[in-house]
């Protein structure tokens, strides 16, 4: 199959119009995070080179650094086979996290409950605007 013949992009048509997207440091390949995107986000993050997401909670765009300046600049974007699940190779700048970690995955599932297992970079009081 040619490029030409290719399905174009994720499809957005099943789960809802909002796919899971995978941020993940394009040097390490640590995960960084997970969050959703619909059509609109991916569309602006493709165009500008910067990670949009789909906020479910504020049901709005969120384009990623937008109030901790911690930004996400992708570098790639690769799209699984079934065309439902994006993971988006970033440049982060500062915490991926809303809680001040450098990856949204710092916690490990232990016998005695979850355990932290990183360092937090910032305080989310310092970066966040309540």
């Amino acid at each position: 199959m040619t490029t030409d013949q290719q399905p174009q992009g994720p499809d957005f048509t099943r789960n809802e119009g909002l796919l899971p997207a995978i941020a993940q440091d394009a040097d390490s390949g640590k995960i960084l995070m997970m969050a959703w995107m619909n059509a609109e986000a991916y569309q602006e993050t493709v165009q500008t080179g910067r990670a949009v997401y789909f906020s479910r909670s504020r049901q709005r765009l969120w384009r990623k650094g937008e109030e901790s300046g911690h930004v996400q600049v992708v570098e790639q974007i690769l799209v699984d086979c079934d065309r439902d699940t994006i993971l988006m190779k970033v440049r982060q700048t500062g915490a991926a996290c809303h809680e001040g970690y450098e990856s949204c995955f710092f916690r490990e599932v232990t016998e005695d409950g979850l355990n932290t297992i990183e360092t937090r970079l910032v305080d989310p009081n310092d970066v966040y605007q309540k």
